[in-house]
C-alpha cells in the first residue's frame, strides 16, 4: 500500500512556489499501488487533486482532501515502417521525452520542447505551441478508472481535444489517472516553421534545410528568452489561453487598433495573441507587490518571492478587466486555480 501523509506542504510541488498544504497526500508510482490505494473506500469518498509536475496549478488555499502526485516512469517504443509509437509513464517529465524523442530521430515534438509538466497531464490540457498541439501526435492513452478499479485505453477520438481542453478536463475531471501515454511519431520530419519566430531565428542562424534538432533548439531558446525558469522565479508558463473570436469581432478590434497581433483559424475564426493584448494595456514588466506579469512576457503571472496565490489570482482578475475594457475580450486562464 503507497503511504499516505498527512498536512504536506505543496510549495515545492508547484511551480509559482506558494504555499499551500495538503490534508492528505500520496505519490503513485504503479498502476499496483492505484489499485491498493482505491481499495480503501475512503478515498473514493474523499476530495483528490492529481498532480504531476505542478506547472499548471495556482493554490489560493490549502488543499482539505488528497492530493495524488502521480510518478510513473518508463518509455518504450515500437517502429512500424516509418512510424514509431513512443509510450510514457504519465510520471515521466515531459521535456525529457521530448528530448528523447528529438535524439533519436523520432519527428512530430520538436515544436513542443521545453513545456514545463509531465507526460499524465500532456493529454489533459492538449498542451501546444509554436503551431503544434499534443493532439497531433497523440495516439493513445491508459488511465486509471477511480470508480470501477479498470484500467481503460482512450484514443485520439476519445479524448474530444479542443484548444487547451480535453475530455480529462470536463466530464472526466477528477474521475481517472492517467498512467502513461503513447504518441505516434514519424522518421519523415514535416516540419512547422510559420509559428511564432521560428522562421526569423532559423534564417538569422542561417539554417536553410532544418532538422528536427534544429527546431527543438530554436524553440527552447525562444522560450528561455520568454518565459522565467520556474527555479529562479515561480510562474506557470502562459497564465492565460489566446482568445478566439469570431471574423467579424476581429475585424471591429482591428478597425481600432489595426497591429492587433492574430492568426487566421481554418474554421472561420481568429487567434488573437493574448500577451500581445495584456501589454497594450500596460501591464508587461508590471509589479505589484510580490506578484505581477514578467518582463520579457506579459501572457507569463509571476511570483517574485513571498506572493500569495490570492495575490496572484488578483492581478489576474485585474488584468483580465482591464484587457475586456479595452479590447472587449474576456480573457480565460489556462492555469488550473485550486
Amino acid at each position: 500500500m503507497p503511504q499516505v501523509l498527512e498536512n504536506i506542504s505543496l510549495k515545492m510541488l508547484n511551480t509559482f512556489g506558494v504555499e499551500a498544504k495538503a490534508r492528505w497526500f500520496v505519490e503513485i508510482n504503479s498502476e499496483d499501488d492505484l489499485v491498493e490505494l482505491f481499495s480503501d473506500q475512503r478515498w473514493k469518498r474523499t476530495e483528490r487533486l492529481i498532480v504531476g509536475g505542478g506547472s499548471n496549478l495556482l493554490f489560493t488555499r490549502d488543499f482539505p482532501g488528497l492530493v495524488i502526485r502521480m510518478n510513473i516512469k518508463g518509455i518504450t517504443q515500437v517502429i512500424d515502417g516509418d512510424d514509431i509509437y513512443v509510450t510514457a509513464g504519465g510520471g515521466e517529465v515531459w521535456n525529457d521525452l521530448v528530448n528523447y524523442c528529438v535524439e533519436r530521430g523520432f519527428a512530430g515534438m520538436e515544436n513542443l520542447s521545453l513545456i514545463p509538466g509531465s507526460v499524465g497531464a500532456s493529454p489533459v490540457q492538449n498542451i501546444g505551441a509554436y503551431g503544434v498541439e499534443l493532439k497531433d501526435v497523440f495516439f493513445s492513452c491508459k488511465a486509471y478508472m477511480i470508480e470501477t478499479g479498470e484500467i481503460v485505453s482512450f484514443t485520439n477520438n476519445d479524448c474530444k481535444f479542443d484548444y487547451r481542453d480535453s475530455i480529462f478536463k470536463r466530464e472526466l475531471n477528477g474521475k481517472v489517472l492517467i498512467t502513461a501515454v503513447t504518441y505516434k511519431l514519424s522518421f519523415q520530419p514535416a516540419l512547422n516553421i510559420t509559428y511564432g519566430a521560428i522562421a526569423t531565428e532559423l534564417q538569422k542562424r542561417e539554417i536553410a534545410a532544418p532538422t528536427i534538432k534544429d527546431i527543438s533548439k530554436v524553440v527552447s531558446d525562444i522560450r528561455v528568452s520568454k518565459l522565467p525558469d520556474p527555479s529562479t522565479i515561480g510562474n506557470a508558463g502562459s497564465f492565460f489561453k489566446n482568445p478566439v473570436v469570431s471574423k467579424d469581432t476581429f475585424k471591429q478590434i482591428q478597425s481600432v487598433f489595426p497591429d492587433t497581433v492574430h492568426y487566421c483559424l481554418p474554421n472561420h475564426t481568429v487567434k488573437l495573441a493574448a500577451g500581445w493584448l495584456i501589454e497594450q494595456c500596460g501591464w508587461k514588466g508590471k509589479k505589484i507587490g510580490e506578484t505581477g506579469t514578467w518582463k520579457n512576457q506579459a501572457l507569463v503571472l509571476v511570483n517574485h518571492g513571498n506572493a500569495s496565490g490570492v495575490d496572484v489570482y488578483n492581478v489576474s482578475e485585474e488584468i483580465i478587466s482591464d484587457v475586456k475594457e479595452k479590447f472587449g475580450v474576456v480573457l480565460e486562464r489556462e492555469v488550473n486555480i485550486i
